[in-house]
């Protein structure tokens, strides 16, 4: 990161200031003429006074979503951030109609929302080329889950080396980010990169960069955000640095693919090949392959690192349901091993890691939309081309019509449901949107799932573990639109007495 944070480019932080206010005014007047039929919450949408709005938002987000939620039930409201409005559905039969519309009337607008575009330096929100790779990941997560464990389990006991006889405190998050990103990269990059601790740092920091970036950059104005991302991670830099570790098996696989075509005897079948594939077929070389791969990381580590700490800041809370876990993880494993079967067969720990994510979603609003064409809903909200739609996260993982006495942590409120077909984790619906919901779902959820489940089922089986003050959760950090898990606390492990 460049110790010349208070500044973006040549701008100080005066005119940054400045320039978002003139910006403000200027983006909001217009789009709010289109949207002016639409309620507004947590201020004005006036011009110049809508800037109460958007300073209101951006420091009480989570609330002003929930009264706007149960002031405007099944209806549309609207709320403010920086270079737009965003409109937002409460209700499950509006979210539901969002999600059946067709491609040529909303398209997704997370890579565009979370400045993917301008931290990558791509145009990815307009063909996002790892949306394939991810798919051929999930076809395939039978075949690279036993790679993945034995990354996992070997980086555990690098990391925690707890021993039986006294508690060994852990800073939660750089650990659990570094496990994270040894057994994803086990998957995407393989032996021996996986391993190399150059490598892994910088994974691990480039995801703490990018996050920093976005959050930043959500408080610009477009004319700013291009620069402002590029100078704020460093990208032209991390993709030479991602090539020192994968240029000789990207050209390696290069030169076979234009010596033999894209088949050839003993061709591998990974993540890395994958982006290969997608990268020669849209005529680019190894330094887009970096830069998906460094993009895959991004997410990767940063949403399966911070559920993992929830879930993980969870159990330390519940000893008596780590011991649930245990018995029933011990159980599976033994009829299966540590396979994906496995996995699939601990309904009990998915049901606990889908409470934790009810609970704790990474974001206050979720199943991120553009209109593209003009469109008309069921309650009569008229959204012309160019709005962008969104549902509240929290609102509606807490409508009591969703799931009764919602505010109670219910570890296994999944397990046992009534439904004909159990919810799981990676399973959207209108009432869960952990994920977003409907064919822009996140795509990467059934590997990062995956991973979740067995780094958790290890933990259980193999320590126990307990909050550093005794009673207390460490708190959520609400960030404009994130709520991230907290970063500074730390976790009390003991390895597990066999007997």
């Amino acid at each position: 990161m460049s110790d010349r944070l208070p500044y973006v480019g040549e701008l100080t932080a005066a005119q940054v200031v400045a320039g978002i206010f003139l910006v403000w005014l200027l983006v909001h007047h217009l789009s709010a003429k289109n949207l002016r039929h639409i309620p507004t919450e947590g201020g004005p949408s006036l011009p110049i006074l809508s800037f109460i709005g958007l300073r209101n938002f951006l420091t009480r987000g989570r609330e002003i979503l929930q009264r706007g939620y149960q002031k405007h039930k099944g209806r549309t409201f609207k709320v403010a951030i920086v270079d737009r409005w965003l409109v937002v559905l409460s209700g499950k039969k509006l979210v539901d109609e969002l999600q059946k519309m067709p491609d040529d009337t909303v398209s997704s607008a997370t890579t565009e929302l979370f400045e993917q575009h301008h931290v990558f330096d791509s145009n990815w929100h307009r063909d996002p080329v790892h949306v394939p790779v991810l798919r051929s990941l999930t076809r395939n997560l039978t075949l690279v889950f036993k790679d993945m464990f034995d990354e996992l389990s070997i980086a555990f006991q690098e990391y925690i080396p707890a021993n039986s006889d006294r508690w060994l405190t852990v800073h939660a998050k750089p650990v659990m980010s570094t496990i994270v990103a040894r057994a994803a990269n086990r998957v995407f990059v393989g032996m021996p990169v996986c391993r190399d601790s150059g490598y892994v740092h910088m994974m691990v920091h480039f995801e703490e960069d990018v996050s920093k970036a976005v959050g930043l950059l959500t408080m610009l104005p477009g004319f700013m955000k291009r620069i402002a991302g590029r100078n704020l991670t460093n990208i032209d830099k991390r993709v030479q640095q991602c090539l020192d570790y994968l240029r000789p098996a990207i050209d390696d696989r290069m030169t076979m693919m234009t010596r033999f075509g894209k088949d050839w005897a003993d061709k591998p079948n990974d993540l890395l090949q994958w982006i290969i594939d997608e990268v020669v077929a849209r005529d680019q070389g190894p330094e887009e392959v970096a830069r998906i791969v460094l993009f895959i990381n991004s997410g990767a580590i940063g949403t399966t690192s911070a559920a993992i700490l929830q879930a993980l800041y969870d159990i330390s809370m519940r000893p008596e349901f780590a011991n649930t876990l245990r018995e029933e993880v011990e159980a599976v494993v033994a009829e299966e091993g540590w396979t994906k079967a496995a996995t699939n067969k601990m309904r009990k720990l998915d049901s606990f890691l889908r409470e934790c994510e009810r609970h704790n979603s990474p974001t206050v609003v979720s199943m991120f939309r553009n209109i593209l064409q003009p469109v008309t809903l069921s309650d009569g909200t008229f959204l012309p081309k160019g709005a962008t739609v969104v549902t509240p996260t929290f609102a509606t993982h807490f409508d009591e019509e969703n799931y009764p006495n919602a505010t109670l942590f219910d570890p296994l409120r999944s397990y046992k449901s009534d439904k004909s077909v159990q919810p799981q984790l990676i399973t959207t619906s209108a009432d869960y949107v952990t994920f977003g919901h409907g064919k822009h779902a996140c795509p990467g959820r059934f590997f990062a799932s995956n991973e979740l489940k067995a780094m958790l089922a290890y933990i259980v089986v193999n320590y126990d573990v307990k909050p550093e003050y005794e009673g207390v959760r460490p708190k959520n950090l609400q960030r404009g639109l994130g709520n991230d898990p907290n970063d500074t606390a730390r976790v009390l492990f003991r390895r597990r007495q066999v007997d």
